[in-house]
């Protein structure tokens, strides 16, 4: 088995790509979903993160107010370093688990979609592949029209993650999603639909 590791800025489009492989049936494991269900009222990950960042970022129900634990973390950088000292590791634990799931059923690919798979670092050196979702003229308007921010509030998320020409760097292919959907995947480095196909075969031999 292979893994491959999918990543993109925050609203490059990255869920387009992920909707795109899931319909051609490839295995894809979601870190932002994993990091939802790890923080559930209970769990470790949600008990020490109330015990570091108060009562005030709960909702009425005990679950954890995504806005309000953002605000805090977008703004304050050594915050958010605490935040992803205590989620990371559970959400490793769960995508372990889920990786050995498809390694059972014979998938030769899995993909891991990592928001911050080169920020990190960690995991880079598992992957065969690292693939970014690349549009950064784009990425500025997406996100302030998606999530209902202001400019300066976009352009501080923004700058929480590595630029997005940084991240080229690292990866092994990159996919130009600024043309929306239409052009997934039709641009990218050395990246085709021949590409999705064989990640979408279980029992593909061949390589990409």
């Amino acid at each position: 088995m292979f893994l491959v590791g999918l990543s993109g800025g925050i609203a490059s489009g990255k869920s387009t790509v992920v909707t795109v492989l899931r319909e051609l049936g490839c295995a894809v494991i979601d870190a932002d979903v994993i990091a939802r269900q790890v923080v559930q009222p209970h769990l470790k990950a949600y008990q020490q993160i109330v015990h570091h960042f108060g009562t005030e970022i709960l909702l009425e129900n005990g679950e954890i107010n995504r806005e309000a634990l953002g605000s805090i973390i977008f703004s304050q950088p050594e915050k958010r370093q605490l935040l992803n000292s205590i989620t990371h590791p559970e959400i490793q634990k769960e995508m372990l688990k889920q990786i050995l799931k498809y390694f059972v059923l014979g998938y030769r690919y899995v993909i891991l979609d990592i928001p911050l798979l080169f920020e990190t670092n960690r995991l880079t050196k598992f992957m065969k592949y690292t693939v970014l979702v690349y549009c950064p003229r784009a990425q500025l308007s997406r996100l302030m029209q998606r999530d209902g921010l202001a400019q300066a509030e976009a352009e501080a998320r923004i700058r929480s993650q590595l630029p997005l020409d940084e991240k080229r760097r690292f990866a092994t292919h990159i996919i130009d999603n600024s043309g929306g959907r239409e052009s997934v995947p039709a641009h990218g480095r050395g990246w085709s639909w021949r590409s999705f196909k064989v990640l979408s075969n279980p029992n593909q031999a061949g390589i990409l």
